[in-house]
């Protein structure tokens, strides 16, 4: 699983015109699953996005998770994030997970992070979604539920 996690002062998706999810400060999150995912991985990451330390302090230090903020989750499905670029001008999805093995254990993430008490509020699944946010610092970072090999730089 990759996940894009963006602090936010505010995000939101809308399919249609109409807003399905919306929240105030907290994750906004973007999230691709590949074939070999498995709820371990999910779990992996749901954990992972819970307590990561990305909100300040009093002190103005990243010392503060989004359960510790009281802050919202905003989670939007991505293929894309498995998008393979290195051959040719058009992106190749074959490592994503088909939609029938993906949509399973992204419910099942959304819901892992539910377990932790974090209000969590979704996209649409394979909809078209127009996602807005406002980026807080900007911070943004990848996620990942496997480590790098150790030929990558960390």
């Amino acid at each position: 699983m990759r996940v894009v996690v963006q602090r936010c002062k505010e995000a939101k998706v809308t399919v249609d015109g109409t807003v399905i999810g919306s929240i105030g400060q907290g994750l906004m999150l973007l999230v691709g699953i590949t074939h070999e995912d498995t709820e371990k991985e999910a779990a992996y990451l749901a954990d992972k996005i819970a307590g990561l330390r990305i909100f300040e302090d009093d002190e103005g230090k990243m010392n503060r998770s989004v359960t510790d903020i009281g802050g919202a989750i905003l989670s939007v499905s991505q293929f894309t994030l498995y998008g393979d670029c290195r051959k040719g001008k058009r992106p190749s999805f074959i490592a994503a997970a088909r939609p029938e093995t993906a949509e399973p254990l992204y419910e099942r993430f959304n819901a892992l992070l539910r377990d932790k008490g974090l209000v969590v509020e979704t996209g649409e699944f394979g909809a078209d979604m127009d996602v807005q946010l406002t980026n807080w610092g900007p911070v943004t970072l990848m996620l990942e539920s496997q480590q790098p090999s150790k030929t990558e730089t960390p």
